[in-house]
């Protein structure tokens, strides 16, 4: 603790003043005996239990405040031998955790995406996009940004009326529905949660789009058809390592000869790492975020030619801090859903989250491929035409 200032009451009630006395001043107690010594063996999975149990509590600033004060100094020590102990005993575990064949995905998905869509409408924007929005200011609202993101998405695929666009990972059919009515495409939104294909197939039937967007529940690596463009936003985390080289062969596979592709995920900027025990364990069992040396060679070896990349810095930070204050806005409804532990468990998730993106080295990557040199224009000047 290099910067600001905790002070931690263990549960004798002894204070441990931690920093170098400037603000923020958080204080935060131990109602637990055991919680020091968990949180020394493994501070993100016991912090996040011990958060959700009442036995760690901040008393004078939110979870946010005292996580990010606690990130903020942890980014100083990037690199610390102790740091990198830790990781590597996470990562060796990372291959296992993240072995998702098409049951256990299924089942990965359901623990998240299959809960309340009432949870989800709380605080997400009225397309209902669960992934980066795109800020041009940090002052853009939520729903200003996410259409800014889907239209971003919709220029970098070189969109034409009557093309064919398949969405792996179509959420509740936003951006599917959005690309349609924008660009005068068809759509085929594939998804693993059978709640998402259900709301998602509600929409389309009230927006009366015919067969022009259709979304089922579907594996990617079933999928036979070919498309014109092939799209996937904020699924790639939940894909696994192992699965990266059949993910790509899927892409190459299901676009047609000049088909351009855009995939839309978080990364990590510091290398190869591994999704800490406590967000695989309660919030995305399976999930991954990898870091860009883990993703070029399988989409050079499905050979596919990647025609752009794009490091989006800070964007996820944002968007997290508005599910954030609207989550919180509406937390006593969310409360009657389910339990207060639940809801401790979410402010602990979307607190940890938009830390990650502030001080963890956590990114979007955006990369654009296709099959021929010659698809995507010369110059990157067409991505910014409707800015």
């Amino acid at each position: 603790m290099k910067n600001g200032t905790l002070t931690i009451i263990d549960h004798d009630g002894r204070p441990h003043v931690c920093g170098n006395g400037s603000p923020p001043h958080v204080t935060v107690r131990f109602k637990d005996p055991n919680l020091g010594t968990k949180l020394f063996q493994n501070p993100a999975l016991y912090a996040g239990e011990a958060y959700m149990d009442g036995t760690l509590v901040v008393e004078n600033a939110d979870i946010y405040t005292m996580l990010a004060l606690v990130m903020s100094n942890l980014a100083g020590y990037h690199g610390h031998w102790l740091a990198r102990s830790m990781k590597s005993v996470e990562r060796s575990m990372s291959l296992v955790r993240t072995y998702n064949p098409i049951a256990r995905s299924k089942q990965n998905v359901a623990h998240h995406y299959d809960l309340s869509t009432t949870l989800y409408r709380t605080f997400l924007d009225d397309h209902m996009q669960y992934s980066m929005a795109y800020f041009r200011m940090p002052q853009d609202s939520l729903e200003q940004a996410q259409i800014q993101k889907m239209t971003h998405i919709g220029t970098k695929l070189l969109l034409q009326p009557g093309q064919t666009v398949l969405d792996i990972g179509c959420g509740w059919g936003g951006l599917a529905l959005f690309l349609h009515r924008t660009y005068g495409v068809k759509v085929v939104g594939i998804s693993l949660s059978e709640r998402q294909i259900e709301v998602a197939n509600q929409r389309a039937v009230a927006a009366n789009v015919g067969d022009n967007v259709t979304f089922r529940l579907q594996d990617y690596r079933h999928v036979t058809e070919t498309f014109d463009r092939v799209v996937s936003v904020g699924m790639f985390e939940h894909v696994g390592l192992p699965h990266y080289r059949r993910f790509f062969e899927v892409v190459r596979d299901r676009l047609s000869p000049d088909g351009v592709a855009l995939l839309h995920t978080i990364g990590r900027t510091d290398g190869p790492g591994a999704t800490d025990s406590w967000t695989n364990k309660y919030i995305f069992p399976g999930g991954y975020s990898p870091a860009l040396s883990e993703v070029v060679p399988h989409i050079e070896r499905a050979g596919l030619i990647m025609t752009d990349i794009e490091i989006l810095r800070l964007h996820y930070a944002h968007t997290l801090r508005a599910w954030r204050e609207r989550f919180m806005a509406r937390r006593e409804d969310i409360k009657k859903l389910y339990d207060e532990r639940f809801c401790r468990m979410w402010e602990f998730f979307l607190s940890t989250a938009e830390g990650a993106f502030h001080y963890g080295f956590h990114v979007n990557f955006h990369i654009q491929m296709s099959k021929k040199l010659e698809t995507v224009p010369l110059t990157r000047d067409y991505m910014y035409q409707s800015a």
